[in-house]
């Protein structure tokens, strides 16, 4: 890293701060309003679902984007597009019939949560092009610890987003925050304009063939093919998504079901600490010499907390389990991404991340469009009149809340198996191993 205080890298990183606030906001304040004026955890959870189905079906083509251009002007598209999109869903707000928005069976509802989704979405070649950019600039030996900073970021990011989301939605409702994510999409494209980075074309190998300039599916698999061990990290990776999936359509049902939203946004926030911890944590110390045993370990731990933070309804409970999510989910990303950048060849980083976030995210709209339905019309009925409250009700309780709280409880222990075989698999071993003996994948610049 270079030794100046401030660098290239250090104004990408405030940057991308800024577009995932923005992103984020959208995203939080959508499934805020949403539950608030439906009180529809259908509607909810089909909210994420939109998300990780995009998220899943752009990933391979995002990451085409992001190799085949400069990171930066790929950056600067993605502020580009999530603007025009932003003010899209501006004018359905402004233009749909009173009433409209709050009715489920209304296309205005509909056309809100996919154009500002679609927004939140072109930010996602930003985190694609962001890893690469650590290769590029960061040496080798220091890039574990650089991907702790960018985890901080993100840390920053939601301890800032769900206070503005929720106070947001509370004051001004939608409105106040399309006009707010208009405003930081723009200033974050002004300035990433002044920042410069330097980044010198990958020359192909005298007689090799020319890349086509396509999403090149089949060479991507190649790469990922050639790398022991790097496809069953992947789908690990996508297993804890699908397990995931669940959380991300009804945590914040769950959070609404005990707390106001401005409470729920504020708490959001205090717990979304724990993210810088880990961030500072990793840029300090790193992830030490096998990041993939790092990953699995925090593994282990996430899904043991999520057997237990729903036993009870509480707030307490609920917000300790966030803290230690949130506490250890930077680590479990810097490893992937440490082990990526060391492995991967620089000029295909942007496809083998994109098609890790594609296929990692591709099990979580299944979960997602699934589990709001199930929970909504099964589960809930299940642990509030039906079969579950006779039989577990008296310990475990009844009511909406406690369906709720059963899912979580069922995925933290089906997550806790399979990372217990995980590590005991001889795909860790072997790309255990092909991490140790690889050579850096691309010199710091």
């Amino acid at each position: 890293m270079e030794t100046r205080l401030v660098t290239p890298f250090h104004h990408l990183l405030v940057n991308n701060l800024v577009a995932n606030i923005t992103n984020f906001t959208i995203w939080f304040a959508l499934t805020f309003y949403v539950y608030l004026e439906t009180k529809s955890v259908f509607a909810t959870g089909m909210i994420a679902g939109v998300y990780l189905v995009l998220t899943a079906a752009c990933g391979i083509w995002f990451g085409s984007l992001v190799d085949h251009h400069r990171k930066k002007v790929a950056m600067a598209g993605s502020s580009v597009a999530s603007l025009l999109l932003y003010a899209l869903a501006l004018a359905v707000l402004l233009l749909a019939p009173k009433g409209a928005i709050a009715d489920v069976g209304r296309p205005w509802l509909w056309a809100l949560i996919g154009l500002s989704m679609l927004g939140v979405i072109a930010g996602n070649i930003r985190t694609i092009a962001l890893p690469t950019l650590v290769t590029l600039l960061i040496p080798e030996d220091r890039r574990d610890k650089a991907n702790g900073l960018v985890g901080m970021v993100t840390g920053v990011g939601f301890l800032t987003t769900s206070v503005i989301s929720g106070f947001l939605v509370a004051w001004g409702g939608m409105l106040a925050a399309l006009l707010f994510a208009l405003g930081f999409t723009l200033a974050a494209l002004v300035h990433l304009l002044a920042v410069p980075v330097h980044e010198p074309r990958v020359e192909p190998e005298h007689g090799a063939p020319v890349e086509p300039k396509t999403i090149d599916l089949a060479g991507t698999i190649k790469v990922v093919a050639a790398v022991p061990g790097l496809f069953a990290l992947i789908l690990f990776a996508t297993f804890n998504n699908f397990l995931g999936g669940i959380f991300m359509a009804l945590l914040d049902a769950y959070g609404l079901s005990m707390v106001s939203v401005q409470a729920w946004g504020l708490l959001f926030g205090f717990l979304s600490v724990a993210f810088i911890i880990s961030g500072l944590a990793i840029s300090k110390t790193g992830l030490g010499a096998n990041p993939l045993r790092t990953l699995l370990l925090v593994n282990l731990i996430s899904w043991a907390v999520c057997c237990v933070f729903p036993l009870k309804s509480s707030i307490v409970m609920l917000a300790m389990g966030c803290f230690v999510w949130m506490l250890l989910g930077p680590y479990a990303e810097a490893a992937e991404q440490t082990t990526l950048q060391k492995v991967v060849p620089f000029e295909r980083q942007g496809r083998v991340f994109g098609f890790a976030q594609s296929v990692e995210q591709a099990a979580s709209p299944l979960t997602a469009f699934l589990i709001g339905p199930l929970t909504q019309f099964i589960v809930i009925p299940f642990m509030t009149h039906g079969a579950g409250a006779a039989a577990i009700g008296d310990w475990f309780g009844r009511g909406p809340d406690r369906g709720m709280a059963l899912v979580f409880t069922i995925a933290g222990v089906v997550g806790l198996i399979v990372t217990l075989l995980a590590f005991g698999s001889k795909a860790y071993r072997q790309l255990s191993a092909t991490y140790a003996q690889s050579a850096p994948a691309a010199a710091a610049q």
